[in-house]
């Protein structure tokens, strides 16, 4: 790749086909369909609650008692269980993702989580623990696997973008409801304090096994299955109020069988070793694998996980304060996540990116330095000023702080989180998206899982020097967005997909589709008159 993106020029293919007569929240089929979205949507946040929740445990007197108040490996293990799950599962979830479809997937891995969640409850060993955190974490790859593609394959064009980029973005709700109810539950005296946020936990499983039943298929799965009618009807009737006709369903159904019969005829065999086989697909596997990696090495496991650990190094050792200050934390980035998720169609995905890394090189440093102050000085000073710039790597990191004037003023925060699900989903095609999808969660799981082993031990033996390595490795992170990152803002999902095999694939697909959908002539049309036009202009001028 070069050095710089290669940007989508011109608008969307389909933008001239969109009615907008009337806004979005007046269709009723929409709002409909955003809700569906939005249970999907939530898959997320179980994630999110999870490491929130395990932060907050950490902080209950109940459940350090509970279970022999662990520490190092020990404690690495209970947070990195639910991970080692996770790994467990990769293998087998694309298969049921394309096998049995994505709502398919995703109603097992609700299940799942269900019965485990309620033998997290109930336990009453580590053993138990360990075993339901386990498990919990086999189920959520399922879930989690299938979700944001199916939000990113059903969603309205326009909203594509934005509704996938919530998904990664709605992890704060959760963790903003792990965090404030152990909270709430902190003056519990009894085993209740930590036995009600780990139950709470399987709600969003409860509600996606009720209502999963009504979430339409995925339109490009049922073309895949030779279920082209079913596919139609359901573009039509979310995207059209149920006209088959319409030039926009038209367009959408018909660049769908030409990106799925081209992703057959260039590969009959999507085995995992498909993924690497091509130049196109190996760009795509950098990107991903890379962007797993950044958004969990990026210095954010210490405050995910371990924040309690970074209050203690700097003197905060009240758990009332420990617990307002992850609540409060949670709900800043939420705010600031929900933004800048609807900002990406417009800014653009590489200058997010750009911003994000280089923001965190900036607030990663200012809180290295405050910590090195505190831990040789031990001013307190320095030490609130820790909390600050966690807010505000936090806000660099998930949310990307932007500074103009270093350490005083913010300007600009753009989100981090709603990238790295959204990015990575846009740009697999069809035929190996499931696992694609797949490696870009096992790569994430297997950075949590070295990072809830090592941050304790690391942080405990080097203190703040421990911040260094980070610093170092932001500085990788930006050179590798600046060389790599591709911009594709204003594309179709097939188009952004073909993006990475050359302009003339992402034509193909966009001819065939306008052939077939009726439009092509009367772009040719237009573009002879406009011809036409300029021609006679140019005589009148001459004579």
């Amino acid at each position: 790749m070069g050095v710089g993106p290669a940007i989508a020029s011109g608008n969307a293919g389909y933008t001239h086909l969109i009615d907008n007569s009337k806004p979005w929240w007046k269709n009723r089929r929409l709002i409909t369909l955003n809700l569906w979205i939005a249970l999907l949507l939530i898959t997320s946040s179980t994630n999110g609650y999870d490491g929130s929740m395990m932060n907050g445990l950490q902080s209950l007197t109940q459940w350090n008692e509970a279970f022999q108040h662990p520490t190092g490996g020990k404690l690495g293990l209970l947070n990195a269980i639910q991970n080692i799950g996770c790994l467990v599962a990769y293998p087998f979830a694309p298969y049921v993702s394309d096998g049995f479809g994505r709502r398919s997937s995703i109603l097992f891995g609700a299940a799942l989580m269900i019965v485990a969640t309620a033998l997290q409850t109930a336990s009453n060993s580590v053993g138990m623990f360990i075993g339901a955190r386990f498990l919990i974490g086999f189920g959520l790859t399922f879930a989690a696997s299938a979700a944001p593609l199916l939000v990113t394959e059903i969603a309205f064009p326009s909203q594509r973008a934005q509704a996938t980029s919530m998904y990664n973005t709605l992890w704060y709700l959760g963790s903003i409801i792990a965090a404030w109810t152990t909270f709430g539950t902190f003056n519990i005296q009894t085993s209740w304090s930590w036995r009600i946020p780990s139950a709470i936990q399987g709600l969003p499983s409860v509600l996606q096994i009720c209502l999963i039943w009504f979430v339409p298929e995925s339109p490009r799965w049922l073309v895949s299955k030779g279920k082209e009618t079913q596919a139609l009807k359901t573009l039509a009737y979310y995207h059209a109020n149920g006209n088959e006709q319409d030039p926009l369903v038209e367009y959408e159904f018909e660049e769908i069988k030409a990106a799925i019969e081209l992703d057959r005829t260039v590969a009959a065999n999507v085995g995992w070793s498909s993924l690497f086989k091509s130049p196109g697909n190996r760009r795509r596997m950098r990107i991903i694998v890379a962007l797993a990696f950044f958004s969990q090495w990026s210095g954010n496991g210490l405050v995910s996980y371990y924040l309690n650990k970074v209050f203690i190094a700097i003197g905060v050792t009240d758990p009332t304060t420990q617990l307002l200050i992850n609540g409060i934390l949670n709900i800043f980035n939420f705010v600031i996540a929900i933004i800048a998720g609807l900002l990406c169609d417009k800014i653009g995905r590489r200058l997010l990116f750009m911003i994000s890394t280089i923001g965190m090189i900036v607030f990663w440093t200012l809180q290295t330095i405050c910590f090195s102050l505190y831990s040789q000085h031990h001013s307190t000073a320095a030490g609130h000023t820790v909390i600050s710039c966690i807010t505000l790597f936090v806000g660099g990191f998930f949310a990307a702080a932007c500074a103009l004037i270093p350490m005083v003023l913010i300007t600009d925060d753009i989100a981090f989180t709603p990238l790295i699900v959204s990015y990575s989903v846009e740009i697999l095609p069809y035929a190996i998206r499931a696992k694609g999808f797949a490696v870009f969660n096992f790569a994430i799981s297997l950075s949590l899982i070295f990072n809830q082993y090592v941050n304790p031990v690391a942080l405990e033996k080097l203190g703040w020097k421990y911040y260094l390595v980070y610093v170092f490795w932001l500085t990788f992170e930006a050179t590798f967005v600046y060389f790599f990152i591709i911009e594709t803002k204003n594309r179709t999902l097939e188009e952004t997909a073909a993006l990475f095999d050359g302009d003339e694939t992402v034509a193909q697909i966009s001819e065939v589709a306008a052939e077939h959908a009726g439009i092509a002539h009367h772009s040719s049309s237009e573009k002879a008159l406009e011809e036409h036009s300029e021609k006679g202009i140019t005589e009148v001028v001459i004579n």
